[in-house]
This record gives structure tokens, sequence and C-alpha cells, in this order.
């Protein structure tokens, strides 16, 4: 009999699943389970959104964009870059709408890489990064980040592992699953080591709108010498609660836009047209919503860190994104082992650190894009998990 493996692509086969999907695969068969896993807005789109879109559809605007998008959407992009992050990018030639950040990913990594080139990855961060680097047929090169720097990424740690097949690094700020974010000064240090060792930067911004206290984001594109050596990622779905709209868009020296565009317009063709609808009048309209829901995430991520500290596990103060990623160490297990027995146990569904990479080990994540009233419920099936294994 044949084997049907032996048809397909061995790099594809020795691809493991992303360890985010293990535990919620299970937890999707239990009952009275509470997540705090999934990296996922808890509030509906905004009604104006999905409003706009429902008028695209009644208008009948269902047919193909642009390659680059709609030039209206492009235009809003271009608004929104300048006077959030002080980011000049032509909406012509120099902005892609893709599907997702996701793809932009792809399509920058297939863009850049030749056969054989390296691309720094700092982990822990978002489990597509390593797989769409080998996909592109390069060679991802992890960089350790460390708690005791809150994750953010340094220069010596760049320079530690930089060779002569270095093409990029991949900058996850901020970040998934850490929550740290890299302020203008951590930037600044580093950006003189790519500089130096002219190295191009993809810089994944999707939370950008999601950071807390005093700090608002800085885009590395915005720092002197840097713009025309990165690609700026971004998209609607964590600021304006749009996953499943799946739109994003990457900016970048138009040169870079130009081939990126080939490869988009030959497996894709074109972003979803009404999502692109909707995503004007997200930019246009939707600032005091996005507003909402940052204050909302700040509130629930204060509960969330208290109820950690007082159950004894230690966790940094994220500034970013949606989630927290407290130390499990004390108690012995490992990330794997404590996520699988607090599933069962207790019937709470958490990340292991693992999934985002091994320094991730002694770590959980837990996402803080649920209601205060779910939050608690599971901080105290945690606190009695951890009672009760100690």
């Amino acid at each position: 009999m044949t084997d049907i493996n032996s048809y397909i692509s061995k790099q594809v086969l020795d691809m493991p699943f992303s360890g985010i999907r293990k535990f919620f695969d299970i937890a999707s068969e239990m009952e009275n389970v509470i997540s705090l896993g999934v990296g996922e807005p808890d509030f509906l789109t905004p009604w104006a959104i999905r409003e706009k879109a429902i008028y695209t559809l009644e208008k009948g605007r269902t047919r193909y964009t642009s390659n680059h998008g709609l030039m209206e959407l492009r235009e809003e992009i271009s608004g929104y870059l300048k006077r959030r992050f002080g980011l000049n990018y032509a909406p012509e030639d120099e902005i892609l709408v893709t599907v997702g950040a996701s793809e932009g990913i792809d399509v920058a990594l297939r863009t850049l890489l030749n056969p054989g080139e390296e691309v720094l990855v700092a982990e822990p961060s978002y489990v597509s990064y390593k797989p769409c680097v080998e996909m592109a047929g390069g060679v991802p090169v992890v960089i350790n980040t460390k708690v005791e720097n809150n994750f953010r990424l340094t220069p010596e740690e760049i320079l530690e592992k930089v060779t002569d097949k270095t093409k990029a690094v991949i900058l996850p700020y901020p970040n998934n699953p850490t929550g740290a974010i890299m302020e203008k000064e951590d930037l600044e240090r580093i950006s003189k080591v790519i500089k130096e060792k002219d190295i191009f930067v993809i810089s994944d911004e999707i939370y950008a709108e999601l950071t807390y206290g005093d700090r608002t984001h800085v885009s590395i594109a915005s720092l002197e010498g840097m713009r025309d050596r990165c690609i700026v990622l971004n998209g609607f779905s964590k600021a304006y609660s749009m996953t499943g709209w799946r739109l994003g868009y990457a900016a970048g020296p138009k040169e870079i836009i130009n081939q990126m565009t080939k490869v988009h317009q030959y497996v894709i063709m074109c972003a979803p047209t009404m999502s692109q609808y909707a995503a004007i009048e997200a930019i246009k309209n939707c600032d005091e919503q996005v507003e909402k829901m940052r204050e909302e995430y700040n509130a629930r991520r204060n509960v969330m860190r208290s109820g950690f500290e007082e159950m004894g596990l230690s966790c940094f103060e994220a500034l970013g994104a949606f989630y927290l990623f407290p130390c499990i160490k004390s108690t012995g297990m490992t990330s794997d082992e404590f996520c699988e027995r607090l599933l069962f146990e207790e019937r709470v569904a958490v990340v292991p650190g693992t999934a985002f990479g091994e320094c991730g080990e002694g770590f959980i994540r837990c996402s803080y894009a649920y209601s205060i009233k779910d939050i608690k419920r599971a901080l105290a099936r945690i606190s009695k998990f951890i009672e009760k294994n100690k």
C-alpha cells in the first residue's frame, strides 16, 4: 500500500502543530472549562464597522480590489501611521493590504530571503515566526530573551547571534506571549547594532495600540536611519477586535513593497473587499472605541497580575498586548505538566510558555482578553490548584 506521507513535503511533515492548540483541542471536549488561552478580544467588533460591512454588501461591492488594496484604505493607513507613530509611508507604493498581519509575515520573509539566509527570532514570541522563516527557505536563529531584562531584546544578544549569513531580525513588540514592550531608548540601542551589521528588520506591531501606563508605542522605523531597513506590520485584529475579518498591512520602502505585492498577487490576489471597506470606517471613526477597549484591558491586567502575586506566582509587569507571563517554577512542575494538570484538575485552560520557544519553560501564558468575572473565577481555581499541590 502506498505511503501517503511520501507525497508530503518533509519540511511540512517535520513541522510541529502550534503548541497553543494542544490544550484547547482537549478543552473543547470538556465541560465547565474557563479559558485564559486564546489571544482574541472578547469584545464585539464596534457596530460602526459591522454596519459599514453590511452596507458594502448591500451595495454589491464584492469584486476584487487592487492587489495593493483599496486606495482609500491605504490613504487612511498612511494617515493613521503618521498621526499615531510619526511614520511616513506613501499610500501609492509603500503600503500593501494583507490577509491579516500573519500574511504580512509570510510574504515579507518570502520576499527577503534567499535559501540558507538566517533570521534572528527573539523568543518567547509568536508561534508562526520560525515556521514561516523555514517555509521561505531561511534558517531561524533563536535569541532567548530574559525575564531579568523584562524580555526586551538587547544589543548584546543580537551581537552574540549575528553571522555573515544574517539577513534580518523579527522584532515582536509589544510581545505575545510576554506582554513586554521596547521603549525608545531600548530601540535606539539595538538600532546601532542593526545598522552596523546591516540587518533588515521585520517589525510586528500588531499590538501597537495596546500599551499601558504612561508608555506609548514607538516604532523602530521612526528612528533615524531605520525607515529604509524596516518593514512595519500591523492590522485590525487586536486593536479593533476584528480577528475574523482577516485584515492587516505592511508598510516599507517601495522597492520591497513592490516585490511583496508580487508574492501576494500570485498567492492571495487581494484581501477581502468587505473587510477593506470596514477597515476604512475603523480608522476614520473608531478611536474612541479602541481607547475604551484599551482601558478595559488595563483594568483586567491589574486584576490578573494582583491575583498571581497573591498566590505567590511572580509576574513581571507586562506593559503591552493582552497577556501575562507568570513564572510557575516555584511549583516544581514543567510548563506542560502545570497546564495539563490545571486543565484536568481545575478546568482552567492556559498555554505553556514552551509553546513560544524553549526559553518559555517555567512560564505560562494567560490572556486577559476575557471578562473580569471570568478572570477572577479562573484565578480562584488556579490558586486552589497551587495550594493543593504545594
